[in-house]
């Protein structure tokens, strides 16, 4: 497999998409079927699509509103990429807008998808949500 940045970049611009439109039909296709997707990296993993798009379900669609997000740099070496982005969120249970920024670190299988994803990631409350 050759990878290239164009090839995660596309990847990269998907799982984006998929986290601003809250869209768990959308993040599975960047994952390999028996993927794991680590986001707390201590912690086990989150494993197959199927828990992905749960995991996807509940953390995003759920819990966060009025996302926005925008990739900082990308790194590629072999056939693992470390991406960092920043984004902004309704934490929706906690009331709060928060900023987080992240390093994600993505091994991609033969077939150019996500087969490991391990994040390392740091938020903060910028503001509390106002009552409508």
């Amino acid at each position: 497999m050759s990878l290239t940045k164009q090839d995660v970049l596309s990847v990269v611009e998907t799982y984006i998409q998929a986290w601003v439109t809250q869209d768990p039909d959308l993040i599975v296709t960047v994952f390999t079927d028996d993927a794991t997707y680590h986001e707390r990296v201590l912690g086990e993993p989150i494993r197959t699509n199927v828990g992905i798009r749960n995991y996807w379900t509940e953390k995003v669609v759920q819990s966060q509103g009025n996302i926005t997000c925008k990739l900082l740099s990308l790194y590629l070496d072999g056939n693992t990429a470390i991406v960092e982005w920043e984004a902004e969120f309704d934490d929706l249970p906690k009331v709060a807008r928060k900023r987080m920024r992240e390093i994600a670190v993505l091994e991609f299988a033969t077939n150019k998808k996500i087969g490991s994803l391990r994040e390392y990631w740091a938020s903060e409350e910028i503001s509390p949500l106002s009552e409508k």
